[in-house]
């Protein structure tokens, strides 16, 4: 009996704890693969930030790779690492753009809320009570805007400091339409929709021998780090279109300092930056990622309290500092497991790249992400997209496709998942108050009861 409990005490010490969770779940470079499948929203908002808001980025990825190496262990799943992007929008977009000290500010009141309301339990209550359709609304809303935005990455020129775009991509170049289209018909063949060959129930030797040699070939296909090598590609276009990168790049880390953030900064950047991104944290970089992370993970679903503890953590660490105020996103979390993320090894492996950069390159790195083919960028984001979208695929009845598609279309129209988010709650609650009759009885109390439950019972008066 001794043995047995000391037994089990030692398998639930957090050491052997972390070692299940960074255990490879897939093949190593499936992982490897993985580990860059949220980095079509990753570099543009980085590197924007960085040419606009001045954003530290040596600062940035030395922050973000511990991030990395904390939610690989926390989480045992590819838990994404990803920027705020309501709060970058605005710092980028919106004149006076915001300086580095309000997006600071901004990313430590968000952060502050999404604490608070995990520590106290609220969090877990909401994900509770909030219903499927209206998240599979607002997931479906988030994959279609990562969708668009890929399609006008790979069709159009991008100005990522100014988040606009310009004139039609020449087919021709090296970041022409023929590079992008080239790594998106790679990424198909390889990948396919996303399904993988060893999920077949049954086994090679009892299959048909034109069908043994299919999954034979869709096996070898689904190995081979699809996503890792088109990322590489554009790394080696980076330093072919402007040969100069070589002698400006400079060696080292930047100096870490801390920030000095004013009242007025803290006015701003809640006001401008935090209130718009308050509701998206709350929906997208905690409901949304955990239900995705249930959806692909049953046996690992993050807690709604965790995650939410988590964003919160981080960015009390590391704004400070001028990092990037970050959370978790479901988008991210689909690119990582459509390019075979299946552990938390698979953002571990990121936040080792991320310390290597910013420890070897420091700030200089923004040379080389500056000459990152957008098209490129705009293939893995098409991705990530469509593959938090498919997600939504579940709606069985057509009550609920209709509350997921008036929450999605209120989500992309109006640019807010927080506006979307009320109407799917709004139209939830009023198609059930339909189904139900309301009766006095007695002293007037009110009784409910469902059409269903009357039409079941008229049936059963018929001869």
């Amino acid at each position: 009996m001794e043995e047995a409990s000391l037994s089990s005490f030692t398998t639930t010490t957090p050491w052997n704890r972390w070692r299940h969770h960074l255990r490879l779940k897939t093949t190593l470079c499936a992982e490897l693969s993985g580990a860059v499948g949220d980095l079509g929203t990753y570099i543009p908002i980085v590197l924007a930030l960085t040419l606009v808001s001045h954003l530290d980025l040596s600062t940035t990825l030395i922050f973000t790779s511990l991030y990395n190496f904390a939610t690989g262990l926390l989480f045992g799943i590819p838990m994404p690492v990803q920027p705020m992007k309501s709060i970058a929008a605005v710092a980028i977009s919106e004149s006076p753009h915001l300086t580095l000290p309000q997006i600071a500010a901004a990313g430590l009141s968000t952060a502050a809320v999404l604490l608070l309301l995990g520590a106290t339990g609220l969090m877990s209550f909401l994900y509770r009570f909030i219903p499927l359709p209206v998240v599979r609304g607002v997931q479906l809303s988030q994959g279609l805007a990562f969708a668009f935005s890929a399609i006008k990455y790979i069709r159009f020129e991008q100005d990522l400091a100014a988040s606009k775009s310009g004139s039609s991509r020449p087919w021709l170049g090296l970041d022409g339409l023929i590079v992008a289209l080239s790594a998106l018909l790679f990424l198909i063949l390889t990948t396919g929709s996303g399904d993988h060959a060893d999920q077949t129930q049954h086994p090679v030797d009892l299959l048909p021998l034109s069908q043994s040699r299919l999954r034979r070939r869709l096996k070898i296909l689904s190995s081979i780090p699809a996503a890792l090598i088109v990322f590489l590609f554009g790394l080696v276009l980076c330093f072919i279109r402007d040969t100069s990168i070589f002698g400006d790049l400079k060696f080292g880390p930047s100096k870490i300092q801390v920030l000095k953030i004013t009242w007025e900064d803290w006015k701003i950047g809640f006001l401008r930056g935090a209130i718009p991104q308050i509701p998206l944290s709350i929906l997208n970089s905690v409901i949304a990622v955990c239900k995705l992370s249930g959806d692909l993970f049953p046996d690992r679903e993050a807690s709604a309290r965790t995650v939410s503890i988590s964003v919160g953590i981080m960015n009390f660490v590391g704004c400070w500092f001028g990092a990037m105020p970050v959370c978790h996103g479901a988008g991210g979390l689909a690119g990582q497991y459509r390019f075979g993320g299946r552990s938390g090894a698979s953002v571990v492996f990121l936040g080792i790249g991320k310390l290597v950069l910013a420890l070897v390159f420091g700030n200089s790195f923004v040379i080389i992400l500056n000459q990152f083919p957008i098209g490129i960028l705009g293939v893995l984001l098409l991705f990530a997209g469509i593959e938090l979208a498919m997600a939504s695929k579940d709606m069985n009845t057509k009550e609920e496709s209709f509350v997921m598609l008036v929450c999605a279309a209120v989500s992309l129209t109006g640019s807010s998942s927080a506006l979307g988010f009320g109407c799917g709650i709004v139209l939830f609650l009023v198609l059930k108050l339909r189904q139900m009759e309301f009766s006095t009885s007695g002293f007037g109390s009110p009784k409910l009861k469902s059409e269903s439950a009357i039409a079941d019972a008229t049936t059963s008066l018929i001869p």
